[in-house]
């Protein structure tokens, strides 16, 4: 039971690891920063709420050996087509979001001659060299190793914190949070990758199939499932970790986040070690680093995998022309290409450019949300693997949530 256990464990650090970056580093810190300790709740509600649907990805995946996309396809091809256009909706200015965040660390850091272009596009070529030349189990390895390194320094870091703050202070300090529409805003954007888009839960039934394709063994549902509440355990509780060291370390500190990426690291790393001391630097800068670099990788990786099946669906026999390498590269060089354009745009404003993506996940959220329910659901998937009457219970009512929630934030805007 312990070799399969081995066997299966992947997909779910995988996941793990694009889901750990933006909306841990950058959003959950924001929160702590600018709100301390009050919007715990929030990010544990956003992760309960949203975890069936992401664990139907690995479920589907196990159960029909098939991805979510063919479970959608199975619904009809405007299924399919309407995940196309959410992805195409979504997809430059996520990986644009995350490779501006990771550029950004890693300037600061290493105070590279480059402009910030000419990083962020060397930056994406070697991601794309490494998942193109290495393959699945490279990136499996890789990612294992960058999230265990990631939770050392995270764990040092708030045991640090704690030590040297006054909890009590920060929450005596804390004032009544308002429903204005800038609060509101932020609670979208925080709550629109947290844990990360939902998009991912395709991502990962796809990096299920890849990692049994890998190995040869095909794991059962429970270990499957353990496999991918590891990883998602773990970012729950480092996305509270993270909101634990801004309202620890930077909240009511006097400083404002700047917009552009370089001076944002710049100030996120240097109020951390103002206050836990410069011993500290190394291991937040790896910690950083390491979670943007692999969200930046996993992200570049996914939607090649995600796109290529969608155009099977519509243009049949089309990986008997083109070799899937070719298929990737072509994808890839879409998606760097688009999202350097975004990057040159939002250069001197990368919080806003990461409050659009994540908005903007946060509103396509409850329709995936629903595919994913009838995927797995669906007449063709074995009642033993199908959830059970409380999880799909749970599940209407989590997209009932983030439906009012989307709703009423649109609301605020139009009467703002």
């Amino acid at each position: 039971m312990k070799t399969n256990f081995w066997k299966a464990l992947g997909p779910g650090i995988i996941w793990a690891a694009a889901a750990i970056g933006v909306s841990h580093l950058v959003q959950s810190t924001r929160a702590g920063a600018d709100y301390g300790f009050q919007l715990v709740g929030v990010v544990i509600i956003a992760n309960i709420l949203k975890y069936p649907f992401f664990q139907y990805g690995s479920r589907y995946a196990i159960a029909t050996g098939e991805s979510l996309i063919d479970g959608y396809r199975r619904m009809g091809k405007w299924v399919v087509a309407l995940f196309l256009l959410l992805t195409i909706g979504t997809m430059f200015t996520i990986q644009a979001a995350v490779t501006s965040v990771t550029v950004g660390l890693i300037s600061s850091v290493f105070h590279s001659p480059l402009s910030y272009i000419q990083f962020a596009i060397l930056l994406l070529l070697l991601c794309a060299v490494v998942v193109l030349i290495g393959h699945f189990k490279t990136l499996d390895r890789l990612i294992k190793f960058v999230v265990v390194i990631l939770s050392l320094c995270t764990v040092t870091a708030l045991i640090a914190a704690f030590l040297k703050s006054d909890v009590q202070t920060v929450i005596d300090n804390q004032a009544p949070f308002e429903f204005s529409v800038g609060n509101v805003a932020f609670l979208i954007a925080l709550i629109g990758w947290m844990p990360t888009a939902i998009d991912i839960s395709v991502w990962s039934s796809l990096w299920t199939l890849a990692k049994m394709k890998a190995t040869g063994y095909r794991p059962s549902l429970k270990e499957s499932l353990l496999d991918f509440n590891i990883g998602y355990i773990g970012t729950t509780l480092l996305s509270l970790a993270f909101l634990g060291l801004g309202a620890l370390v930077m909240f009511h500190s006097g400083e404002s986040f700047a917009n552009g990426g370089v001076q944002f690291s710049n100030q996120l790393l240097a109020l951390y070690t103002s206050s836990i001391g410069n011993w500290s630097y190394p291991i937040l800068a790896v910690a950083a680093i390491a979670t943007m670099f692999s969200t930046t990788l996993t992200v570049l990786d996914a939607y090649p995998r995600v796109l290529t099946p969608i155009l099977e669906v519509f243009i049949p026999r089309v990986e008997s022309k083109l070799s899937e390498n070719k298929l990737k590269f072509l994808w890839m060089a879409i998606l760097i290409t688009g999202a350097v354009l975004l990057i040159s745009v939002f250069a001197d404003q990368m919080k806003l450019l990461v409050d659009i993506a994540t908005t903007l996940s946060f509103i396509t959220a409850p329709v995936l949300a629903v595919l994913n329910l009838k995927a797995v659901t669906a007449a063709h998937v074995s009642s033993e693997y199908q959830p059970s009457r409380f999880m799909r219970l749970f599940s209407w009512f989590g997209i009932i949530v983030l439906s009012l929630f989307a709703l009423y934030f649109l609301w605020l805007k139009l009467v703002g």
